[in-house]
């Protein structure tokens, strides 16, 4: 539909007059004043023009519109009546109603949550420093500033709060607000870019992770990820400053050099004389001395094990080492490695002159335990044992014992090999040559003095014969010399005529060895019956002289085979036979036959005991002398005497 230009300002002029008359609208205000009123300031453009002096059109809106249409006019209509909105309703489809159309928006789960409902009240938290320049202080440099980064997963923020310290001297507190933070390459920054030991770059500020929560690594883990352990957050020199000065405030530090200087003045002023403590230290603990066992091992080139003596004295807490040399080590006798003074436990040179610093720590008692090591200059002595006192002093004093930390460093016994002296030539006697070899000036040998004067001039001589099957020397026979005053031996052979073979002296008088044995011929040695070596010689002993017989029986313990007594009681187990029985006695022979049955060995010099003893002597030079048997057994005590 169109209008003319004189119709617009009529409708225009009865909109002005119904403007004039109706009253303030209750439902939409304003809404008849647009294109009235002045707009306001900074207000938005409006295709309506204000009236201009001469001119007709500034009246008219000059943006063309759409035509209004009959349900257009009818609602405008409609708005001229208050309360409109309740009476009027448009008849529409008729749709079933839904669930979701029942469910208000904000009431509704979605299937897939979102991050803002699945991560609600979510927060990842860190633990961090940045270091930041202090210019203005005299007492410092930079400062370590501790804040905790929280990582929000609902909406991807990152907020950093610094936690107020007092007395810091700085705002603290919101570090940064909650916010999206933009890394360098254009993304946004998330958890995976915080790690524990790894550093983060904040608006423009460089945070070092040090840890983090408990929430955070349970996180980390439900998700598979393995998360670093905590690192220790470093302290700066203002805070280690402040908080010596908050203990000192609260009485936690002791009292400086000063302020007991002071006390000490004032005590003397009182009438109370000062007490040293070194000096009250040195007279209750002078003499008492902890001793301990040390041994370091040098592993430098030809290096070895260097064996200490600790002492430590408790007057002064000195420390003295000593070196304990071996005899015949090779080491000069100058015992002191330590002179006695205190004994730090590091050491160092400045590397400036005239440079100030503050000495390392003491050793103290407690510092020294048996199984551990101790730093000697640069050389590790390790403790092995200690002293009874010093095992003592730690039982009462720190109830700890010195002995379940020994070390048992003896060594294995080194055995050096002996040289053998050589064997004798031949040539004088062995003793002689022997000490030629063990003496530079060889002194004579020892000689016994009561048995040369008890035994001096006897000679005991024993008759024997060759056995070494020769038939030359089937009829040999040699008389054995042995001299009980220094046990030397000679061996003579009896001249007979026709033998071929020449009489006298077979061994000269000297100390003979025995091969079966190694050792020298002993009286015990010789025996009727024995068989013994004498320059490679085979000799069966087949007689001894009166003399040799009672010197033999005159010492029976020393010589059973010379004890009648012994000799009997050997033949107790043929005292049932029948010709131990007989009274008139039994041949030497059949006497050593029927031993011999009854497993009983007898040598010959038991059989001439026993003849001596208990036998009667032969009729005729062609009869054998006789062993009465009722007689060897009185002796064993088995049979009692017949006059009795």
């Amino acid at each position: 539909m169109l209008f003319s230009a004189a119709t617009v300002v009529h409708k225009w002029g009865d909109i002005l007059a119904m403007t004039s008359q109706l009253s303030k609208s209750t439902s939409l205000p304003s809404l008849y004043k647009i294109g009235i009123d002045k707009p306001k300031a900074n207000a938005r453009t409006t295709t309506l023009a204000f009236k201009v002096p001469g001119n007709l059109k500034s009246q008219m809106d000059l943006k063309v519109l759409p035509a209004p249409t009959e349900h257009s006019r009818y609602l405008a209509s409609l708005m001229k009546t208050g309360g409109w909105r309740t009476f009027y309703r448009e008849e529409g489809d008729d749709v079933p109603t839904k669930e979701e159309d029942i469910v208000p928006k904000n009431m509704r789960h979605p299937r897939l949550s979102p991050a803002w409902l699945k991560h609600e009240k979510q927060v990842l938290r860190w633990y961090g420093f940045f270091q930041e320049t202090v210019t203005e202080s005299a007492m410092e440099n930079s400062r370590y500033r501790h804040v905790y980064i929280m990582y929000f997963m609902e909406d991807g923020t990152v907020g950093i709060n610094e936690p107020k310290v007092e007395n810091s001297g700085m705002p603290q507190g919101n570090f940064l607000k909650r916010q999206k933070v933009q890394k360098e390459d254009g993304t946004y920054l998330g958890p995976d870019d915080i790690h524990i030991g790894s550093e983060v770059t904040i608006c423009g500020h460089t945070f070092h992770i040090c840890g983090c929560d408990r929430f955070t690594r349970w996180f980390f883990e439900e998700n598979g990820v393995a998360i670093e352990e905590d690192e220790e957050i470093p302290i700066d020199t203002w805070q280690t400053n402040y908080r010596i000065q908050k203990a000192r405030d609260r009485g936690g530090l002791p009292v400086t050099k000063g302020v007991m200087d002071d006390k000490a003045v004032m005590r003397a002023l009182g009438g109370i004389p000062p007490v040293e403590k070194k000096f009250a230290q040195f007279l209750l603990n002078d003499r008492k001395v902890l001793r301990f066992k040390g041994y370091w091992d040098d592993h430098t080139p030809y290096g070895t094990r260097f064996y200490f003596i600790l002492h430590y004295y408790l007057a002064d807490n000195t420390v003295e080492i000593n070196e304990a040399h071996c005899r015949n080590s090779g080491r000069d006798g100058w015992p002191i490695f330590m002179k006695r003074g205190p004994l730090h436990k590091s050491n160092f040179v400045n590397g400036i002159p005239a440079m100030l610093s503050a000495e390392a720590p003491r050793y103290l008692p407690e510092d020294l335990k048996v199984g551990d090591s101790i730093n000697v200059w640069g050389r590790k002595v390790v403790l092995y044992d200690c002293d009874d006192f010093t095992r003592k002093f730690y039982l009462d004093y720190l109830g700890v014992d010195q002995f379940d930390g020994r070390i048992d460093v003896s060594e294995k016994p080194v055995t050096h090999l002996k040289l053998t002296p050589p064997p004798h030539n031949g040539i004088g006697k062995a003793e002689d040559s022997l000490l030629n070899c063990t003496m530079i000036q060889p002194k004579p040998p020892k000689i016994d003095l009561e048995r040369m004067l008890v035994y001096g001039g006897d000679a005991l001589r024993f008759e024997c014969k060759m056995i070494n099957g020769e038939p030359e020397d089937e009829l040999r026979r040699l008389v054995i010399a042995f001299y009980p005053a220094d046990g030397e031996m000679a061996a003579f052979e009896v001249p007979i005529r026709n033998s071929g073979h020449m009489g006298g002296r077979f061994s000269e008088k000297r100390l003979l060895k025995n091969p079966d044995t190694g050792k020298y011929f002993t009286l015990s040695d010789l025996f009727v019956g024995q068989v013994i070596t004498i320059a490679a010689q085979p000799l069966q002993i087949v007689r001894a002289d009166e003399r040799c017989l009672q010197f033999l029986e005159a010492r029976p313990k020393e010589f059973p085979y010379a004890d009648p007594v012994v000799c009997s009681k050997r033949l107790v187990p043929l005292a049932e036979h029948p010709e131990m029985q007989d009274a008139d006695g039994l041949s030497p022979d059949r006497l050593k036959e029927i031993a011999f049955e009854a497993g009983i060995s007898m040598v010959d010099h038991e059989i001439i005991t026993l003849l001596r003893s208990c036998g009667i002597p032969a009729e005729s030079e062609s009869d054998q002398p006789k062993v009465i048997g009722p007689k060897v057994l009185e002796c064993a005590g088995v049979l009692q005497p017949a006059d009795s």
